[in-house]
């Protein structure tokens, strides 16, 4: 019941559901930028942990939200949209979206029963993944507009995963001309065109932002940069550790997280 509770209020939020897979993905209404985050550290498959609550206020307060104190929007700007696809993603960006006062636009990933408890699949994450890069290629209100994604981070970028992706294609097809289902956000938005993008997204990194910006005239993706989080009072605590390096801060701050 309790969990019952949790989703509903948080799906309150706002939900759009995608219907269709296509073979690739060309741009025809590009957003101008996406600011692109993973979620906050978690307490299992349906909530964040303590710390990981503690990193949602803080995103809003310091850096995504209306009035943030180091925002990542440039003067004037606005988020257009804000996506998420899990629990874990849509609750670290709810305090986000609540002071813009703007729903969000959620691929729902929900975990599933398997054997030993519930977990994510890999299937619906690649479904969903999919379905939210098509919108953002080709939604005409989005186009040329400032998005916020949050996102599971083996979803952003993830080698292994694509690698695998593609292999299983390529030996089903037995040659290189059927479409390779590209499943992560670094190859549905070919980012591999983007000079210092990373390869894959690191398990114990939970404190970075992606900023990708498009081209205007061709809807690809033009420019990178990363920006580290890091907060001052009252988030002093939560941790901001270097990309790839394991999460500092005291062991107690992490109590309940997985």
């Amino acid at each position: 019941m309790m969990r019952s509770r949790h989703m509903t209020a948080r799906l309150i939020a706002g939900v759009i559901l995608a219907a269709c897979m296509l073979p690739a993905f060309e741009a025809e209404a590009a957003p101008a930028r996406i600011i692109l985050l993973r979620h906050g550290e978690k307490a299992g498959p349906w909530q964040l942990c303590a710390l990981g609550r503690e990193r949602a206020r803080a995103l809003a307060a310091y850096y995504l939200g209306r009035n943030a104190q180091k925002s990542l929007f440039r003067p004037g700007e606005t988020p257009k949209a804000i996506l998420a696809i899990s629990m874990h993603t849509l609750d670290t960006i709810f305090p986000v979206a609540e002071s813009w006062e703007m729903p969000v636009t959620f691929y729902s990933a929900m975990p599933e029963p398997r054997g030993d408890g519930f977990h994510l699949s890999v299937e619906r994450l690649s479904q969903r993944t999919r379905e939210a890069v098509r919108d953002i290629l080709n939604k005409p209100g989005w186009a040329g507009q400032t998005l916020v994604v949050d996102w599971e981070h083996d979803h952003i970028a993830k080698t292994d995963l694509d690698r695998d992706r593609m292999a299983a294609a390529r030996d089903v097809a037995k040659d290189l001309s059927e479409p390779v289902e590209r499943v992560t956000l670094y190859d549905l938005l070919r980012l591999d065109r983007v000079p210092g993008v990373p390869y894959t997204w690191p398990g114990d990194t939970y404190d970075y932002f992606w900023i990708i910006d498009f081209d205007a005239q061709t809807g690809q993706p033009s420019a990178f940069t990363m920006v580290k989080q890091e907060f001052g009072p009252p988030f002093a605590a939560v941790p901001h550790n270097d990309w790839g390096k394991p999460e500092g801060g005291p062991p107690a701050a992490r109590a309940g997280c997985t």
